[in-house]
């Protein structure tokens, strides 16, 4: 399975609730940018968190990249949701190229699981930062890193 872990791109800094939170025009601009960055991956499916941001950064993504399917909104990938939850609900999925688009902490800490096999490792997700894992099956400690970039570092490409 190839899972490609996006955080949403900078929203407000306010909302009625955080939920609601939108995408900047910045956050827009990085969302489009990341989508650029994957054109031409075989994406199967796109899953999003409910919040605001996220559903906004992934449709951004969804149409930069031609996907036809829509966005799947999925309740298990929200700022506090527990990230081995998410290894779980992932094994249950039979698409082997997914792109989650969540937020922090749980990318964080996602990341760390599924390549370290723990929650102390620090992989740095600013706003749209992407990340690409290569397992067998979503599991602790047994992805590749493949790709940690952000659009900053993508700019000079």
């Amino acid at each position: 399975m190839k899972l490609w872990v996006l955080r949403h791109g900078q929203a407000e800094a306010r909302a009625v609730t955080d939920a609601q939170r939108p995408l900047t025009e910045t956050g827009r601009r990085e969302a489009l940018r990341m989508g650029e960055h994957l054109q031409g991956e075989t994406l199967e499916v796109i899953l999003a968190s409910p919040y605001l941001r996220a559903q906004q950064t992934a449709e951004l993504v969804r149409q930069c990249i031609g996907l036809r399917r829509a966005v799947v909104t999925v309740d298990w990938a929200t700022p506090d949701d527990d990230p081995l939850a998410v290894l779980d609900r992932l094994a249950e999925r039979s698409e082997s190229n997914i792109l989650l688009v969540s937020h922090q902490p749980l990318v964080g800490t996602l990341l760390s699981l599924a390549v370290e096999g723990h929650r102390r490792g620090h992989y740095p997700m600013p706003t749209a930062g992407l990340a690409c894992l290569e397992m067998p099956l979503p599991a602790l400690g047994v992805a590749t890193m493949l790709e940690l970039t952000n659009p900053t570092s993508l700019a000079g490409q």
